[in-house]
């Protein structure tokens, strides 16, 4: 059954970075830099503070610099107890890819799909008083995520897991956050 689903996993990641183009490699090398998102981060931190005001509002920007570094150490956690070469280091697979560059470490989970999941789901629902306008900030970790897919770094499995855990360690430190934030500023986040 794993054999199988990991054959699976490999024959959709060839496809997938199969449809990529010299044309194409310069634009996802520019999604998959996080720098380049440093607009998308900047309006996060003017609506935060907007929504929430000075105090709030620093309280919840330094939970999300925590934020990414608990899910930049839990990957690191993650990648070195699986080991899982990545696509474009794997012999038997990456002589099927097209190979746009060639990063070090290991593949399972996808840090890239798992951090920005795990930022912009607690953004979301931090922001939930926008209502659902704040939703399309889930272009982030989607186009993110996919451009790991796009350049060979990824398989779907590692992704896709990145999403899941993602979303689900980002309503676990909302709901911790929310519960800290009751017991220091003396208010949910949300009220």
């Amino acid at each position: 059954m794993l054999d199988t689903l990991l054959q699976y996993d490999t024959e959709l990641l060839i496809f997938l970075n199969n449809l990529g183009s010299s044309f194409w490699d310069p634009f996802w090398m520019f999604i998959t830099n996080q720098l380049n998102w440093t607009p998308l981060f900047l309006f996060i931190i003017y609506l935060v503070y907007k929504r929430f005001g000075w105090k709030k509002g620093t309280f919840l920007i330094l939970s999300m610099i925590a934020l990414v570094a608990i899910s930049d150490q839990f990957v690191n956690f993650v990648k070195n107890s699986f080991m899982r070469l990545r696509p474009v280091n794997d012999p038997l697979v990456s002589e099927f890819l097209r190979i746009v560059y060639k990063p070090g470490g290991f593949s399972f989970m996808s840090g890239h799909a798992t951090t920005s999941t795990f930022f912009t789901v607690f953004a979301i629902t931090a922001l939930s008083g926008y209502g659902k306008r704040v939703f399309w900030l889930l272009t982030f970790p989607i186009l993110f995520g996919y451009s790991r897919l796009y350049l060979g770094v990824h398989y779907p499995t590692d992704v896709m897991t990145g999403f899941l855990t993602g979303t689900v360690l980002a309503l676990l430190y909302f709901k911790t956050v929310d519960f800290i934030s009751q017991l220091v500023l003396k208010e949910k986040i949300n009220s």
